[in-house]
């Protein structure tokens, strides 16, 4: 479940101009927000180029190592019983298969990605499509490929157990079994997060942790009336879009952008990891904004997706390099933009995908809304938390 459609930024960013001065509150002051200048193009390409090495030389490691019949059992039951395998793990307990190996690469992705490595192992294997589990019963030596972040690659490379690589049609599922490297996104995406916010906070930007509770400040007028008002999520969809065999689902998050009761910027990240797969209505009762958090009855939503190869240290100091150039005007002023023109260019090829966004969310907003880019659409409610 990856929406995502050819990047343009220029146009991109002409057209959400373009909506966000049709929305009720017109466009922002002139000068509020200066453009901010894009961070070099090289430290992502670094990021990309470390975690996607890493994997390669997990997946041929991997391929490597099913000449080893006990390892190739252990990891063909592990995949037939579960939809993905922590594959460093169960090396170690079997004590067969690459284990310091696939440690190395573990620990070379999370520090790729700006990650404590505290955060545990990363890699996971999984079989590449359902259509496979026949022949990898039936005892066929599968092939190792990696999860490539390209959208757009007509081909993924696969190793077999001599190390000999292979090229297969990323659009048509082979009849071979095929072990699918990847990352654990959601781990990932918890971990990121929580670097996100700590960096945001660092570069003057506030924001709540993502597991944080959802409470109101004791100043505020909800308070004393023993609760506060917040938006709900009452159902949410992602278009459709075709995606090779060899990706699975990815994490979606979404940065809840505004200014906060001190008159400062701030980002709230929301984690939205049930939103697996796109063409699906989910119902998930998930509070987005909390609105006793903001200054003004006005806030943006940006959904992003974790796909791999995010360092979510670079991301927050861009978003609050950028961010931190907009002032209050004594009124609200639409963020998405900002948040945008912060990411840099090369990263709209992949990661952090940018999903969809929505401008001028406010508490009284109930009924479906789509996002600016056409992409998604929320059915939203107010809701008031009672507190005890």
């Amino acid at each position: 479940m990856r929406p995502r459609h050819t990047r343009r930024r220029v146009a991109l960013a002409t057209a959400l101009v373009a909506l966000s001065a049709a929305q009720a509150l017109g466009a922002a002051p002139a000068g509020a927000a200066p453009a901010p200048t894009p961070r070099p193009a090289s430290t992502h390409s670094a990021t990309a180029s470390a975690v996607t090495d890493a994997q390669d030389r997990a997946a041929r490691d991997i391929a490597r190592s099913l000449g080893d019949s006990a390892w190739r059992t252990s990891l063909r039951t592990a995949a037939l019983a579960s939809d993905d395998v922590a594959v460093t793990p169960l090396a170690a307990r079997t004590g067969h298969g690459p284990h310091s190996l696939l440690a190395d690469a573990d620990r070379r992705i999370a520090a790729a990605k700006g990650l404590d490595t505290k955060v545990g192992p990363l890699l996971r294997l999984r079989l590449g499509d359902r259509s496979m589990r026949a022949a990898l019963t039936a005892g066929t030596t599968p092939w190792v490929a990696v999860a490539d972040s390209d959208d757009n690659a007509g081909t993924v490379t696969a190793y077999d157990s001599r190390g000999r690589a292979h090229r297969l049609d990323a659009r048509r599922t082979p009849a071979r079994p095929v072990y699918v490297v990847d990352i654990d996104s959601s781990k990932a995406l918890a971990a990121g997060l929580d670097v996100l916010r700590k960096e945001l906070a660092k570069g003057g930007v506030r924001s709540a942790a993502p597991d944080a509770p959802v409470t109101a400040p004791a100043n505020r007028a909800a308070a004393a009336e023993g609760g506060f008002w917040t938006t709900k999520i009452d159902a949410v969809e992602l278009s459709d879009d075709e995606e090779p065999w060899v990706k699975g689902d990815a994490e979606v998050y979404t940065l809840v952008t505004g200014f906060g009761q001190d008159g400062k910027v701030r980002v709230d990240p929301v984690d939205m990891p049930y939103l697996d797969n796109d063409g699906t209505v989910y119902r998930p009762n998930q509070i987005l904004v909390n609105w006793s958090n903001y200054k003004y009855d006005l806030a943006d939503a940006v959904m992003m997706e974790e796909d791999g190869s995010t360092n979510y240290h670079d991301l927050a100091v861009a978003i609050a390099g950028a961010l931190l150039t907009i002032t209050d005007q004594g009124a609200y002023i639409p963020l998405v933009n900002a948040v945008l023109d912060a990411i840099p260019t090369e990263w709209w090829t992949d990661d952090p995908d940018y999903v969809d966004s929505w401008y001028t969310l406010a508490q009284s907003d109930n009924g479906t809304y789509h996002g600016a880019r056409g992409n998604g659409w929320m059915t939203v409610e107010p809701y008031f938390v009672q507190q005890f």
